[in-house]
Order: C-alpha cells, then structure tokens, then sequence
C-alpha cells in the first residue's frame, strides 16, 4: 500500500472499555436534553457579548433579590450559570476527541479507498488468465458510469 495515514487496533478489550465509558457518561449526564430544531430556533441565546452581561446580571440580581418577583428561583438561576460553566470544559473536551475520532475516520477509509484502487490496478495488469476475470468484473462495476438519458422532448413541439 503507498498510502498508511492511521494505523489503527481496537482489541476486544479496548472497545468494551470505551462503550462502558460511554455508558458512564450517559449515566452521568442524564439531565442533558434534546432539543428540536424548532425549539432550537425559538430560544433566546446567550452569545459571546451577552455572556458579560449574564454574569454580571447573576452578582447584581443575587445582591437585590427583593426587586426580583417571588416565582424567580435564585437558586435555580445561580446553579444554571455554575452548571454551563462545568459542561463548558467537558464539552471542548470531547469535541476535540469528536474530531480526532471523524478525521481518524477519514484517514481509514483513505487508507482503504487508496488500497483497494491501487489493488484493483494490479489485479487488472497481474490477474488476467488467473481465473479472476469475474472478481476483477465484479469489483470494476464500480467505475461503470450509467449513461446520462436525453430528456424526452414535450409532445407538440
């Protein structure tokens, strides 16, 4: 093979391992929702520039609580912020590991797209009269493009 981007073992071992530390986070993280897309689009945001405000809004409002209604929950409202701030962290976390796992994805199924053409190549040049013509058809279907069909023309015209 010319091309070896990632070489990559999962044991047996390994791969248990891993899916019983993702059931540990699953069970750990069960207060995470789901969000539709439309409710998504619906909520209120808190980006970059409001953050500052949000925080400073926090100190504020937990020093004049008597101007706040009696249904707002401090309480609730304080363990929200200390709450995004522990998920901040974790979730950098596993977004990079995430995109390690997708590029590491991308990396094998080169590896294994540049292998299999330039093993296809070979068989085409080295396996002629070696009872492979049907392998060698077989994996060739793969390059037979279908002709583009002419749209017929209205009736009419």
């Amino acid at each position: 093979m010319t091309q070896n981007l990632v070489s990559l073992r999962l044991a047996t071992d390994d791969l248990t391992a891993i899916e019983a530390a993702l059931d540990s986070l699953e069970q750990r993280l069960t207060g995470l929702v789901g969000l539709t897309p439309d409710e998504r689009r619906q909520l209120t945001k808190m980006g970059d520039k409001s953050e500052a405000f949000c925080r400073q809004a926090v100190v504020t409002l937990g020093k004049h609580s008597e101007v706040l209604p009696r249904n707002f929950d401090l309480d609730e409202y304080r363990a929200d912020l200390a709450a995004l701030d522990a998920l901040r962290p974790i979730i950098a976390r596993m977004q990079r590991l995430y995109e390690r796992m997708v590029d590491t994805e991308t990396a094998l199924g080169s590896d294994v797209m540049v292998g299999s053409l330039e093993g296809y190549a070979h068989l085409q040049v080295s396996g002629r009269g070696d009872g492979l013509e049907g392998l060698r058809e077989a994996l060739g279907a793969r390059f037979i493009r279908k002709r583009r069909q002419e749209p017929e023309p209205a009736p009419g015209i």
